[in-house]
């Protein structure tokens, strides 16, 4: 088998489309390349999705927190506190266990079990908290003016936020923000290894990095491979969110833009 019926077979195997079993033996290298890509959709999917709707909730989060009322504060300081004080794998095993007990109250909760969605709830969730921890001490760290000078135009409530509060506290959390957007990316490959069942085998990058590490006993090769896609994966995430930091920023001085750097979280 070529190389090129090899992507024909197995290029989107992880969505259901192509050859439903997987190599046994005289495994080649292109089949590892294409099979952990294949993988590389769920993890994409994850991330994307999860970042997309987390930065929304996020943002709310991070503006109950800063809120004098303490109805709506203390709600907002208790979920980050733990959604960040617990372990990201242990979320995925808790969540999994009570969409199936809700599941034999009501049929509504069967997607919930499924990976697709019940995973990327928790997804959500946590990096909406990690996000929205971000976000709070940026709106702790804009400069009075800023706001002294919203007040003296005139602007209040909505307006004051869209139009002040809200760009500036991007600006300034943007660069940490970037970090867990990655972070988050790279934790979409505990999906598959918590509670949620890969269904048919149709699991995500790492899943097929381990099915050809237990299969050729040389972890060699597979997990290089996983790590070469997700280096890409961050190069294209660095480089999208730089855009938006430069949009963001395009009307400061040169020198006084922040560069993107990148500083990795050692624990979750």
């Amino acid at each position: 088998m070529s190389c090129w019926e090899t992507f024909l077979d197995y290029a989107l195997r992880s969505q259901g489309i192509g050859e439903r079993l997987l190599p046994r033996s005289d495994f080649t290298l292109c089949q590892q390349f294409v099979l952990i890509g294949s993988g590389m959709i769920w993890n994409i999917y994850f991330g994307t999705v999860a970042l997309v709707t987390g930065f929304f909730l996020a943002t709310a989060v991070a503006v109950g927190k800063a809120a004098r009322n303490p109805l709506i504060r203390k709600p907002a300081s208790w979920f980050i506190f733990i959604f960040r004080g617990s372990p990201l794998f242990i979320q995925f095993f808790f969540a999994y266990f009570l969409f199936l007990t809700l599941r034999g109250v009501s049929s509504f909760f069967d997607p919930f079990t499924s990976a697709w969605l019940g995973a990327l709830v928790v997804l959500f969730l946590n990096t909406a908290a990690y996000s929205g921890e971000i976000f709070y001490g940026a709106l702790q760290s804009i400069p009075k003016g800023d706001t002294e000078a919203a007040d003296a135009y005139g602007l209040s409530g909505w307006s004051r936020f869209r139009r002040v509060v809200w760009p500036t506290m991007l600006r300034l959390a943007w660069p940490a923000y970037t970090n867990e957007a990655i972070f988050l990316f790279h934790a979409t490959t505990l999906v598959f290894f918590s509670g949620f069942p890969a269904a048919q085998q149709r699991g995500d990058a790492l899943y097929y990095a381990s099915y050809f590490a237990d299969k050729t006993f040389n972890p060699f090769v597979p997990y290089p491979i996983l790590a070469f896609y997700f280096i890409l994966l961050t190069l294209v995430i660095i480089g999208i969110f730089g855009l938006i930091n430069s949009r963001l920023n395009r009307h400061l001085p040169q020198e006084r833009r922040k560069r993107m750097t990148f500083k990795p979280q050692i624990i979750r």
